[in-house]
């Protein structure tokens, strides 16, 4: 019988990409939050990537007495050290994914230094076993100046952000080329490793 493992996300779009990442793991079966009733939100107040996502892990998988993996994630942009970051999403009031990535695109349209980082850390928490692993990502890259691909659920700068050595951006990319390429799928291709030898 296949473990259960939930991934600690409402966002769709990370919920969509890491099942895909997991993939082959056959052994395990895949939930998220969505199959629960409802949690009330962890308040992330780590300061670093790895120390939130480890937070999300244990407050969510001893809440639902059950194995959790939760990610948190952001971007680095050099031209604005003291914003996003670690509250990336919650850095600009947006009222959906397209009217952030309006607000963000306004934010830089004239800063010539477009470089940014992208950065994961996924965590792995059980609370049956009290096992706990915390694994980081990150893809150094640059900001263009309009989407690329369609805006996916979740993960709006999916579409203008361009990788160092890719040629096109993380939302036009396959899943293949994406798991080599970006933060999340460099965090999850270790988290793979490691579920698999659990």
């Amino acid at each position: 019988m296949p473990q259960t493992i939930v991934i600690a996300t409402t966002n769709q779009g990370k919920a969509r990409e890491m099942q895909l990442f997991f993939a082959a793991l056959k052994n395990l079966e895949w939930k998220t939050l969505a199959d629960f009733p409802a949690v009330e939100d962890v308040e992330e107040t780590g300061d670093t990537f790895e120390a939130n996502a480890l937070l999300k892990a244990k407050y969510y998988g001893n809440h639902l007495n059950a194995a959790v993996i939760a990610e948190d994630s952001g971007l680095i942009l050099s031209a604005f050290p003291d914003k996003f970051g670690l509250k990336t999403r919650r850095e600009l009031d947006a009222k959906d994914d397209h009217d952030w990535l309006d607000q963000f695109l306004a934010l830089i349209r004239d800063e010539p230094n477009r470089d940014a980082t992208f950065y994961s850390a996924i965590a792995f928490y059980d609370p049956h076993t009290t096992t706990e692993k915390v694994l980081l990502g990150q893809s150094a890259g640059e900001i263009v100046d309009f989407p690329q691909s369609p805006i996916e659920a979740g993960i709006p700068v999916s579409s203008v952000f361009l990788p160092d050595d890719a040629d096109e951006v993380f939302g036009a990319m396959d899943k293949a080329t994406k798991a080599e390429f970006s933060h999340r799928g460099r965090a999850a291709v270790q988290m793979a490793a490691f579920l698999k030898d659990l």
